[in-house]
């Protein structure tokens, strides 16, 4: 009913009503104990979310989650992949909004934002968001310098075959991060395509559209297909009080991917 509601509710009202709302919430986690290290806010602590709620997860103003925050510090610390004079051709599938208004506003990013069913994305200050399949990518070998795409592979029934056209478009030496939710109790990844209803596959899986539990395994699938994969424990670089700070979770791992 919400997602409803929001349909056909004006943009401008819309945009009106969310801004009195990150008004409020400025107000009642006024504070400077914790960072968002996309946007740059602090806050007296960070917003809950998660069917198990996971506490100091969500920025207030961004609305990124942890693995947004910590890719982010990857990216730019680490990668130094926007620091430097040459441009970067970048696919980004299920392309969330913060990364989104970030990329679209770099000068030397030509930004490929992709979806299965861009319908879905309502974003207006850059390039439009085109239907991408991940299996069946429209662009020719070594099209990009660059892909991201997080929690997207737990939901193609194909994994490898996704994984293989990820690698076909990528340049070679070029790279990308392929972030999945890892079971780290699994030694290898658990699925079961028996299971069709998106009760039993929530059941099964965490989440009703995923269709499997990824594992162990996970850097070795990536591999198969050719994928120099690295995993990186960047988060456990960090101090305690810095992963609080910038709200970090200490068991998330960068799945970094080079051709």
């Amino acid at each position: 009913m919400k997602y409803l509601i929001k349909s056909l509710t004006p943009k401008i009202l819309l945009k009106a009503y969310q801004k009195v709302i990150y008004q409020k919430k400025i107000k009642a986690y006024k504070g400077k104990a914790v960072e968002c290290t996309i946007c740059g806010s602090k806050f007296s602590i960070f917003g809950s979310t998660g069917v198990v709620p996971r506490k100091n997860a969500i920025c207030h103003r961004c609305g990124s989650s942890e693995r947004h925050r910590l890719i982010w510090k990857y990216m730019v610390d680490e990668l130094k992949l926007f620091s430097q004079n040459q441009r970067v051709r970048l696919l980004h599938f299920a392309p969330e909004k913060m990364f989104y208004d970030l990329f679209t506003e770099m000068e030397n990013v030509e930004y490929v934002p992709c979806d299965l069913e861009p319908g879905g994305y309502s974003y207006t200050n850059g390039p439009e968001v085109i239907q991408v399949d991940i299996t069946q990518i429209p662009f020719d070998d070594g099209s990009f310098d660059f892909i991201l795409a997080t929690h997207v592979l737990e939901h193609i029934p194909d994994d490898h075959l996704a994984m293989s056209e990820l690698y076909r478009v990528m340049k070679k030496g070029a790279s990308g991060i392929f972030q999945v939710p890892v079971d780290s109790a699994l030694d290898t990844t658990y699925e079961d395509f028996s299971i069709t209803s998106p009760e039993g596959r929530e059941k099964a899986f965490g989440q009703f559209d995923h269709v499997r539990w990824y594992g162990r395994d996970y850097k070795n699938r990536l591999e198969k297909v050719g994928f120099k994969v690295t995993e990186d424990d960047y988060v456990n670089r960090f101090s305690k009080e810095k992963q609080f700070y910038f709200g970090f979770m200490d068991y998330e791992m960068i799945y970094f991917c080079k051709k």
